[in-house]
């Protein structure tokens, strides 16, 4: 039995699955998840302690993005109600403080685009100097696809940690995203780590991909050893070719976070977008229970999230602290 596997394996030695142990997982009955979860919560709290990781996003451009990312209502290449904006550095500073407000340790800026060009990278250049000087909180940035240069500088500025997600298995990727590759994006985290950021990097579950898939992806994050995984579900978006997908039913989310935890033992796992339509407000406390240990708080960057006092209250409830700032750089 694969959960007994697991608890030798991932608990007692803290090895995590590999990609075929993980599918086992993904493949458990129904009645079997209340255990995965158990069992996850258990490798969640061994190999990673009780805290929580709470963190706020913001986005410096939203919209207008030249990829074709079939599930983003930012691309400019789908019609939706998305319009471009940016966000000035006065507004930049005021959502940080807000974000710290709630007990966050992270605070993410986002950027629509393939990769920086000149005009953001001064913009995000300026933000990162104004939140620092003004509040207490690791500044994270999350703006695609980057040059070596790029990186030197994001690093040289004290940037904590640097958000690309791989978003699906290689082997679905060009059925996600046709305008760029994964192992772009693969490049990108590589040179992040080897230039001293935390690695984050995350995906969505339920773009049509197979149960296969998606242990194929645990298994590329488990390869690439992120420092934070954002697990996402699709929260289908008007407009995009992926409108009319319907959302991970709850129990198919639940399995899916079990086995992403058994695979990653010692990772930051982190509620990100979709939870609220997937999963609700019984399903963020079991997701809480069962190897998530890290939270977005608040909205996304084109989607509402939960009051993060919710969220606060939640961790409060189960005795779940909220990290600390660390900084680390």
């Amino acid at each position: 039995m694969i959960l007994d596997i697991a608890r030798e394996q991932v608990l007692e030695r803290g090895v995590g699955l590999d990609e075929a142990q993980t599918l086992q997982v993904l493949q458990l009955p129904d009645e079997r998840v209340d255990d995965a979860l158990e069992l996850a919560h258990e490798v969640r709290m061994r190999h990673c302690g009780p805290e929580v990781e709470v963190e706020g996003i913001v986005s410096i451009k939203t919209g207008g993005c030249p990829e074709d990312c079939h599930f983003c209502s930012q691309s400019g290449r789908f019609e939706t109600p998305v319009r471009a904006v940016r966000l000035d550095i006065p507004s930049l500073v005021q959502a940080a403080r807000e974000t710290a407000a709630t007990g966050a340790t992270e605070f993410c800026i986002v950027a629509a685009v393939r990769g920086p060009d000149e005009r953001l990278m001064a913009q995000v250049r300026d933000g990162v100097k104004a939140i620092t000087e003004a509040v207490d909180i690791n500044v994270a940035c999350s703006l695609g696809i980057l040059t070596r240069e790029q990186g030197h500088e994001l690093a040289d500025l004290g940037v904590h940690r640097y958000n690309h997600n791989l978003e699906t298995a290689r082997s679905h990727f060009g059925k996600v995203v046709t305008t760029h590759t994964w192992e772009e994006r693969w490049e990108t985290l590589e040179l992040v780590r080897e230039l001293g950021m935390e690695v984050c990097c995350g995906g969505i579950i339920g773009m049509g991909e197979t149960l296969e898939q998606r242990a194929e992806l645990a298994a590329q994050f488990a390869a690439l050893d992120p420092d934070e995984v954002p697990l996402n579900f699709l929260d289908p978006r008007p407009g995009t070719p992926f409108a009319d997908l319907e959302p991970v039913p709850a129990l198919d989310a639940l399995r899916t976070i079990a086995a992403f935890r058994l695979a990653l033992p010692r990772t930051i796992l982190r509620f990100a977008g979709g939870r609220e339509l997937t999963l609700g407000d019984l399903g963020a406390r079991q997701g809480m229970v069962g190897g998530i240990n890290a939270v977005i708080v608040g909205n996304y960057l084109t989607t509402l999230g939960r009051d993060p006092q919710e969220d606060l209250d939640l961790l409060a409830e189960l005795s779940m602290p909220v990290k600390e700032l660390s900084k680390t750089l």
